[in-house]
């Protein structure tokens, strides 16, 4: 499952492709690497249309799995959207989109594979669910915290990613019309997007870093064959 991605692209570029109202973010920077438990930008419906927003990266986890834990580390990755605790949190209230450029699974070797829609590394979101203002002990060093959280759903792997991780990939949206449907439509519509892009779809742009490096260095990396 998907817990690292990059995020290399601005402001105008999520506006172009989504229609903000507002931005929260500020000067947002290059996100080379984007680690659970991290803030970073999602776009959801405010009041007065879609706001982008620093959010942590990890949803509450299950009562059931924390047993005796006196901490919660949080969810980064959604597949079993059936489960009751997940249903709580699938109408529209709660869905976002999440910006990407390309995403990271461990290889067999553990070492991270960098995939995005092609070497450019366009945008595209992952369909998320956010929660907003949620109180929990992410960190027993920092007690309790109330956060708004985030995480993106998950599915069957393509044929790119499978040939590396055949467990699971993060459900990739990559036109305005997908992004509406999944932002706006009842929730028996929103999740039929939850499907694997077409085989074909994506492209490896890096192996082995825990960061995304930039295009020349993924080409430098390649004439090496360190990997």
């Amino acid at each position: 499952m998907c817990n690292l991605y990059s995020m290399s692209k601005g402001q105008a570029a999520i506006r172009e492709m989504v229609g903000l109202w507002k931005d929260e973010t500020g000067n947002l920077p290059s996100l080379p690497g984007i680690f659970p438990d991290m803030q970073a930008p999602v776009v959801s419906e405010g009041e007065g249309g879609r706001v982008l927003s620093i959010r942590r990266w990890g949803l509450p986890t299950p009562a059931y799995y924390l047993k005796d834990r006196n901490y919660d580390k949080g969810i980064t990755n959604v597949r079993n959207t059936k489960l009751p605790h997940w249903l709580q949190w699938l109408g529209v209230e709660n869905r976002c989109v999440v910006p990407f450029t390309s995403f990271s699974e461990p290889g067999p070797d553990k070492k991270p594979v960098w995939f995005a829609l092609d070497e450019t590394r366009p945008l595209a979101f992952f369909a998320g669910v956010t929660v907003p203002q949620w109180t929990s002990v992410r960190k027993v060093k920092d007690g309790e915290t109330t956060d708004d959280l985030f995480a993106f759903l998950t599915t069957d792997a393509n044929a790119e990613v499978g040939a590396i991780h055949p467990k699971a990939m993060p459900v990739i949206l990559t036109s305005p019309q997908e992004i509406e449907t999944w932002l706006s439509a009842d929730t028996p519509t929103a999740l039929t997007l939850q499907r694997p892009l077409p085989d074909g779809s994506l492209s490896i742009v890096a192996r082995g870093e825990r960061q995304d490096p930039p295009k020349e260095s993924v080409s430098k990396v390649a004439q090496t064959d360190l990997f």
